[in-house]
């Protein structure tokens, strides 16, 4: 069964590129008006302008989603824009440097923190803020297989990752009752800009995390962006407060 979002809002952030950019460009290809948010201002723009020569409905906002007030913002400028807002894909995150935790600095801490976990809190809180009024939604948290497992060397990233499902399973219980669906991903290793950067940084470290996938390959960004999809439509309207893993089977073992 095709999965359509026809007359249907979308705001997915960290849309610049990767994931996020994956799965904003699923969303219009199935017929939704889409607002892509990012806080690299030149990358969200060519994206949007990218899905508007293709004669997609999409906007591009700049957001810092560690910044309250720019992700207050972001969800005011897309229903004045676009005229609601029915889907959301909190995705926008951030990698943490690779580090022992004796050896770990604490600005990266709260960098990883304020983005992955708090970023996500930010999002939820404005997004609902206009769901619960209409009675309506479904929402998406982007945690990553750090979110179920622990990995050695990474505890800031794992840590707020792990925080998200726990975010995520409580606001999914709160608003359930009102039309409103939360879940979260929990991406493996994918084919993205952010991995790519994190293979050059710390070759050793990732080349043993992705011999580990099971699958034997990395993924690629259509694979999460139609779990994302799924997660969105009714066709997952029985799933509440879920953490969705297209991992390669990492977290099976």
């Amino acid at each position: 069964m095709e999965i359509l979002f026809t007359n249907k809002v979308a705001l997915v952030t960290g849309a610049g590129s990767g994931l996020g950019l994956g799965t904003a460009k699923a969303f219009a290809a199935a017929g939704a008006k889409v607002a892509l948010a990012d806080i690299d201002e030149g990358a969200v723009k060519r994206a949007a302008h990218e899905l508007t020569a293709a004669g997609h409905k999409a906007i591009a906002i700049r957001c810092d989603v560690s910044k309250e007030a720019e992700v207050e913002a972001m969800v005011e400028k897309t229903i004045a824009t676009l005229g609601s807002l029915d889907v959301a894909y909190n995705n926008a995150g951030i990698q943490a440097p690779v580090a022992e935790t004796a050896d770990a600095l604490g600005e990266d801490f709260d960098r990883a923190i304020a983005v992955n976990l708090k970023g996500v809190w930010n999002c939820l809180k404005y997004e609902l803020r206009h769901m619960r009024e209409k009675g309506s939604g479904a929402i998406v948290n982007c945690s990553s297989q750090g979110g179920l497992v622990g990995t050695a060397n990474l505890g800031a990233y794992v840590a707020a990752k792990h925080g998200v499902l726990g975010l995520t399973k409580s606001s999914a219980l709160e608003y359930a009752a009102r039309g409103i669906r939360i879940n979260a991903i929990c991406p493996g290793v994918i084919e993205t800009p952010m991995v790519s950067k994190a293979i050059a940084d710390a070759p050793e470290h990732m080349e043993a995390i992705i011999k580990a996938v099971p699958i034997q390959r990395v993924g690629k960004e259509e694979e999460i962006a139609a779990t994302v999809l799924w997660l969105c439509s009714p066709l997952a309207g029985f799933m509440v407060g879920q953490a969705v893993a297209p991992d390669g089977g990492f977290t099976a073992a």
